[in-house]
C-alpha cells in the first residue's frame, strides 16, 4: 500500500504543471473565444519532436512541436467539435475536442495507451473514452481465447450481459459528469460496436471455415442489433471500434450471401473472388458516406490483393473497386501494391534494399543472406507483436537449424528507439537490422501488415513472398517447401 501511495504522490506532482496550464488557459479565454479550445501536454520518452493532430473529415492537420521539456501547447480557434486523432512516433489515439475545452495529455511512449491520462477542462469524457478503448482491447483478447468453447446461446447471453453492464456503468458516469451529446454518442458507440463486433466474429471462430454454413443455425434474434447499425455515422468515422465492426459485419453478410448462392456442402474460401466482390457490392449498396465507404473498400480490396496469386482475379476485383471508390490516391496506392507484388513472385530475386545493423554498417539484404532465410518485420510501436514474433522465431531456429532468420525493424524514427528495444529484450544482434529508407522499402516489399514474412533461398531468390509464422500449419508448410523446392540445397 505504501508503494502505491508514493507512486500516486509522484504522479500528482508530475501533473501539476499541466493542470496549472489547463486552468490558466481556461481563465484567459474571453467571451469572443467561446469557440476556442486548447490541446497540449507532455510526452515521456518521446519518439520524435512533434505531435500531429488531425481529422480527415474536417481537413485539419496540425504539427505541434515539443519543447525542450517534451511538452506542447496549442490553441485551436474556430474549433469544430469532433473526435480528433493525435499521432506521435507512429502511434495514434483519439481525443474529443469541443468549444471551451482545455485538454492536456500525459503519456509514456513505452506504454502509449495504458499510460495516457487526460487533465483539464474536457478531461473526464476523454478519460472515460480511453477507459472503454482499453477495456475493449483487453476483453476482446480474453474472449478470443474462449470463443470456440462457448455454445451460441451461452455466448449470446455472455455478450448481452456484458454489454448491458457497460451501458449501466456509463449511465452512472453521465449522472455524475454531464457531457455533451457528441461525447455521449462517441463513448457509447465505442461500447456498442465492440460488443456487436464480437457477435459478427463469432461464427468464423466457432464454426470455422469448413462448417461456416451453420451460420444459419444461430439462435433467432442473434443479429437483431443490426437494426440499430448506422452505416453513415460521420462523427464516428475516426473511431477504431466503429470501423472494426463494419469490417467484420461486411465479411459476415457476404458469407451469408455466399451460402445463399452456393450449395450447402460448398467449402467456404475467404479468398474466393466471388466472395470478395460480394463484399465490395455490399459496401457500395449500404454505405453512402464517402469517407467511410472509401475506407472499407480500400481495406477489403487490399486484403484480397495481398493474398491472391491470380493476376486476372486481382484485375477483376480492382476494376470493381475502381468503379466504386472516389479516392484517386487510394487507387494509385493499390496499383503500386499490385506492381510491388508482381515483383515478388517466387523465383525472382529480392529487391536490392539497404539495411543497417546495430553497429551502423550498411548492407543489401542479399549481402546478409548466406543460406535459405526467413525474413520477418516488426515495429517498436507494436510491443506484443515484436515480443511474440521473436519468441516464435526462437522456436523455429531450434526446429530448422539449417535456416537463417533475419529480423528487420520498419520504423522511420531515430534509431535509438530501435536500439533500446533490441538491447532491452536481448534480441540476437547478429540477426537484427533496420531499413535505411523505411518508406521506400515497405512499398517495394509490399509490407502493409506486420504478420507478413518472406522466405528466400541462399541467393536471396524468393521462395514464398507472404507466409504467416503464427499459422498452426506453418511448420508443416515450411517442411513442405524444403522438400518440394529443395530449399536447403539451394
Amino acid at each position: 500500500m505504501l508503494t502505491k501511495k508514493v507512486h500516486s504522490i509522484k504522479f500528482v506532482i508530475a501533473l501539476l504543471p499541466l493542470v496549472f496550464l489547463s486552468v490558466t488557459a481556461c481563465k484567459n479565454m474571453s467571451i469572443s473565444e467561446a469557440d476556442t479550445a486548447y490541446f497540449g501536454g507532455e510526452i515521456i520518452n518521446p519518439k520524435g519532436d512533434k505531435v500531429i493532430l488531425y481529422n480527415r473529415r474536417i481537413q485539419v492537420s496540425d504539427t505541434l512541436q515539443l519543447d525542450k521539456n517534451n511538452r506542447f501547447s496549442y490553441k485551436i480557434s474556430n474549433l469544430e467539435p469532433a473526435v480528433y486523432t493525435f499521432w506521435h512516433g507512429g502511434e495514434i489515439q483519439f481525443v474529443i475536442l469541443e468549444p471551451n475545452d482545455s485538454v492536456m495529455i500525459r503519456l509514456n511512449t513505452y506504454e502509449f495507451d495504458k499510460s495516457l491520462v487526460f487533465t483539464g477542462e474536457g478531461s473526464k469524457k476523454n478519460n472515460y473514452l480511453i477507459k472503454t478503448f482499453l477495456n475493449n482491447d483487453k476483453k476482446s483478447k480474453n474472449l478470443v481465447k474462449n470463443i470456440q468453447k462457448k455454445e451460441p446461446e451461452e455466448f449470446e447471453a455472455y455478450v448481452n450481459n456484458r454489454h448491458q453492464k457497460e451501458l449501466r456503468d456509463f449511465e452512472n458516469f453521465k449522472r455524475k459528469n454531464p457531457i455533451s451529446q457528441l461525447a455521449s454518442s462517441v463513448i457509447q458507440a465505442n461500447i456498442d460496436y465492440r460488443n456487436y463486433a464480437d457477435k459478427e466474429i463469432y461464427p468464423f471462430a466457432y464454426f470455422g471455415e469448413n462448417k461456416l454454413v451453420h451460420i444459419k443455425d444461430l439462435p433467432d434474434g442473434f443479429y437483431d442489433f443490426r437494426k440499430e447499425i448506422d452505416y453513415n455515422a460521420t462523427h464516428l468515422s475516426e473511431i477504431f471500434a466503429y470501423n472494426r465492426y463494419l469490417f467484420f459485419h461486411i465479411d459476415n453478410l457476404a458469407a451469408t450471401k455466399y451460402y445463399n448462392d452456393n450449395t450447402f456442402h460448398s467449402k467456404f474460401n475467404r479468398h474466393q473472388l466471388a466472395y470478395n466482390k460480394s463484399k465490395l457490392n455490399l459496401v457500395d449498396s449500404l454505405v453512402k458516406d464517402e469517407i467511410i465507404k472509401n475506407n472499407i473498400l480500400k481495406y477489403k480490396t487490399r486484403e484480397f490483393i495481398n493474398h491472391s496469386r491470380n493476376q486476372d482475379e486481382v484485375n477483376e476485383l480492382m476494376a470493381s473497386y475502381a468503379a466504386k471508390t472516389t479516392n484517386e490516391e487510394d487507387i494509385k496506392s493499390l496499383n503500386k501494391l499490385i506492381s510491388s507484388l508482381n515483383n515478388l513472385k517466387p523465383g525472382k530475386g529480392l529487391p536490392d534494399l539497404l539495411v543497417i545493423d546495430s553497429k551502423n554498417q550498411e548492407y543489401t539484404i542479399a549481402d546478409v543472406v548466406k543460406k535459405p532465410t526467413l525474413i520477418y518485420f516488426w515495429s517498436t510501436n507494436e510491443k506484443k507483436h515484436y515480443k511474440n514474433s521473436h519468441y516464435r522465431v526462437k522456436e523455429l531456429q531450434v526446429l530448422f537449424p539449417e535456416m537463417g532468420f533475419m529480423s528487420i525493424n520498419i520504423n522511420d524514427n531515430p534509431d535509438k528507439f530501435w536500439k533500446e528495444t533490441i538491447h532491452q529484450y536481448k534480441f540476437n544482434l547478429d540477426n537484427e537490422y533496420r531499413f535505411k529508407n523505411p518508406k521506400e522499402a515497405l512499398e517495394t516489399l509490399a509490407v502493409s501488415y506486420l504478420y507478413k514474412v518472406i522466405i528466400v533461398d541462399s541467393k536471396a531468390n524468393i521462395i514464398h513472398p507472404n507466409v504467416n509464422i503464427f499459422n498452426e500449419d506453418f511448420e508443416n508448410t515450411l517442411k513442405d517447401m524444403i522438400q518440394k523446392k529443395e530449399l536447403i540445397l539451394k
